[in-house]
């Protein structure tokens, strides 16, 4: 059993992998439709490039959605309009009438005048209220048919301007008058009906709407039917017209139909093999590739988790609508992974991303082409991410590359420019504007997986910052010897294509332990004397070794980036204090070597094998007396030498010709240092 759990210990992070590859697997199949493919591309106005195509099954053919959208324009154009009458209302105008009547005009007015102004006035009311009174001023067209409902009962059927809204009241009173010749009396029955008048009419907004949807679902969405084994096109023959729709309907047909639990788990199954195929290969990349990255648990999630975010984001847009397809920002993706690792990973990473998403959206070739031209765009141009200028002038030329490709994809489909949507656009450019939101995201992704990119590398390599300012008052010896070690190291690190932002910041900081007792360390020691003078060669050796260790705790009191402080770890590898060592060896000749050696490891990458060549030859530098060309080249040449045959490179990814070029580097910097003149032979 014991043995079991010490195998599963040392195989841990390998187990990890795999359930993580498994978990992702699952969770991008889960995303990814769970129908089958129609296995036949085509395009209107191309020839149909397959075998003649028969029908496999009968199917409808399905209307084009521009039938349809025709059809729903003449039911809505068509469409009955409903209104409500309150048939109270008139009675009760008529009874207000008659007792007003006697009110409004004086009995001082002949009887038989009387009777001529009140059968006007009734004339008016009826003719009023024989369709009804608007509520209010409605907008419809004025040919829309009318119902008139009285409890749900059709009463009268017209059209709409027949009906009379209040504005017309007032004119309709003035037109009885003048057929009856009663035009002296319009003030007074003006006057009277002001008060009278009462609506009587209210659109029913509900009723009309339902009986509008139910005419529209009556529409059908099919004309016509194929039968099983007819020719459905040939081969060479154009895709257009009919053609396009039967396709298109048989296409829609062989995705959308019920799927018996065989074929459904075939499918899944089917879309698992080609999911893990492509993480596959991702994990194998790393292993091969990227060995640093592919032993980071850390990492390796860093990444799945950046590839299914995106599958995510694609799929809620698809599943919305697939019109907004091209806003997703899928460039983020080479953008982070180039500036957390290299260029050649996010653009490996990307293009495994966008060939999952190929069996999402609509139009595949045409949208894996866009994104994959996009992604190396990106990889190309962007340098320097934490350059505002760099970043802004990158995603303006991403929208170019977006513009021109789908107009020229466009224009093969459609052969003219007429039926193109400019407003299209649009969705580049706020794809491109999305892409500018890298940078906020980077600094989330420190903050949650301990990442480290050139943006919080920049920021770190500011002197003014609180812990170098420190390192500067307390050990201004020390903070001078790292800025010169600073510079040597950068110039190696461009010289030999190592990461020279991250080697900078690392050699300012590589020193910080010193700070704890700066004056034992002979850069700080500005008043000639000499504490170790006062010591044991054991006790000063083990001062001058615990400043590794001193570093390493002042580091993560300041949240240095794990990146940072192994250069703090191993920029004096497994060397020896080789002068206490001696002086030690002097007094007794049996000495314990690892009393003099420090802690370790040994540089393992190639940034941390330069800052240890710079340190060491920054330092011991300062002991040349007389320097001149040959004794710069001979000193170099020992130091590193020496560092080689110690083994001290052995786990750094770093080869000969590279230290060589390291070598001039050194040699040809510390000549400029002492402003060394070229010596000619005597």
């Amino acid at each position: 059993m014991s043995d079991l759990v010490n195998k599963l210990y040392r195989n841990h992070s390998l187990i990890y992998k795999g359930l993580l590859f498994i978990f992702s697997t699952f969770l991008i199949v889960y995303l990814f439709p769970k129908t089958g493919k129609f296995k036949y591309n085509f395009e209107r106005g191309k020839p149909w490039q397959s075998e003649n195509l028969y029908a496999p099954f009968n199917f409808a053919i399905k209307k084009s959605n521009e039938e349809i959208a025709a059809e729903k324009k003449t039911i809505s154009d068509h469409s009955t309009l409903f209104f409500a009458v309150d048939s109270a209302i008139e009675n009760e105008v008529n009874d207000l009438f008659e007792s007003q009547f006697k009110i409004a005009f004086s009995d001082s007015i002949p009887k038989l005048k009387r009777n001529i102004l009140f059968k006007a006035g009734e004339r008016i009311i009826n003719e009023l209220y024989a369709l009804g009174v608007l509520s209010e001023n409605y907008n419809f067209p004025e040919n829309k048919t009318v119902v008139i409902l009285e409890d749900r009962i059709e009463k009268h059927t017209a059209k709409f301007a027949d009906l009379i809204n209040q504005e017309e009241v007032s004119s309709m009173i003035n037109r009885v008058l003048i057929e009856e010749k009663l035009s002296d009396y319009k003030t007074e029955f003006t006057s009277l009906f002001f008060d009278l008048i009462q609506p009587n009419l209210t659109y029913d907004k509900s009723f009309t709407e339902k009986v509008l949807n139910e005419d529209l679902n009556k529409i059908a969405y099919t004309r016509g039917s194929i039968e099983k084994e007819t020719l459905i096109i040939s081969k060479g023959e154009i895709v257009e017209g009919n053609k396009y729709q039967v396709l298109e309907s048989l296409k829609s047909e062989y995705e959308s139909q019920v799927w018996n639990a065989s074929n459904y788990n075939w499918i899944l199954f089917a879309y698992t093999l080609l999911v893990s195929l492509a993480l596959l290969m991702l994990l194998l990349f790393l292993r091969k590739y990227r060995l640093e990255v592919f032993e980071n648990n850390t990492k390796v999630t860093f990444i799945f988790f950046n590839i299914f975010l995106m599958v995510f984001i694609t799929t809620l847009v698809v599943n919305y609508s697939s019109e907004y397809i091209y806003v997703v920002p899928i460039c983020i993706l080479p953008l982070i992974f180039k500036a957390f690792f290299d260029a050649r990973l996010g653009l490996f990473a990307h293009v495994i991303t966008v060939l999952l998403l190929g069996s999402i959206v609509p139009n595949s070739y045409e949208y894996m082409f866009l994104q994959i031209i996009a992604g190396i765009v990106t990889i190309l141009t962007v340098s320097e991410l934490y350059k505002r200028a760099n970043l802004f002038i990158s995603v303006g030329q991403i929208t170019l590359i977006y513009i021109i490709a789908y107009f020229a994809f466009f224009v093969i489909h459609e052969g003219s420019v007429e039926t193109l949507k400019w407003e299209t656009f649009i969705w580049f450019i706020l794809c491109g504007l999305a892409t500018l939101f890298v940078q906020p995201l980077i600094y989330i992704y420190e903050k949650l997986f301990g990442l480290v990119s050139d943006v919080s590398l920049l920021e770190l390599s500011d002197t003014n910052s609180k812990l170098l300012k420190e390192l500067s008052n307390k050990a201004p010896g020390t903070f001078h010897h790292s800025l010169n070690v600073a510079n040597l190291a950068e110039s190696c690190a461009n010289e030999v294509g190592a990461n020279a932002m991250l080697i900078r910041v690392g050699a300012l900081y590589h020193d910080i332990g010193k700070m704890k007792n700066p004056t034992y360390f002979i850069e700080n020691q500005s008043t000639g004397i000499n504490p170790h003078d006062e010591l044991h060669s054991k006790e000063s050796a083990r001062i001058i070794i615990e400043h590794v260790i001193l570093g390493i705790e002042i580091a993560k009191k300041y949240n240095l980036p794990d990146r940072v402080i192994d250069f703090i770890r191993t920029h004096h590898g497994t060397s020896m204090v080789y002068y206490f060592y001696i002086k030690e060896k002097e007094l007794k000749p049996e000495v314990d070597r690892s009393e003099f050696m420090y802690p370790g490891p040994k540089p393992f990458s190639k940034e941390t094998a330069i800052l240890m060549m710079c340190d060491s030859v920054e330092a011991a530098s300062k002991s040349l007396k007389d320097p001149t060309s040959t004794k710069i080249d001979t000193f170099v040449e020992s130091i590193i030498s020496k560092q080689i045959d110690e083994g001290q490179f052995l786990n750094a990814n770093i080869t000969f010709k590279e230290i060589q070029s390291i070598k001039k580097v050194l040699k040809h910097k510390l000549a400029n240092i002492y402003h060394l003149r070229i010596e000619y032979p005597e």
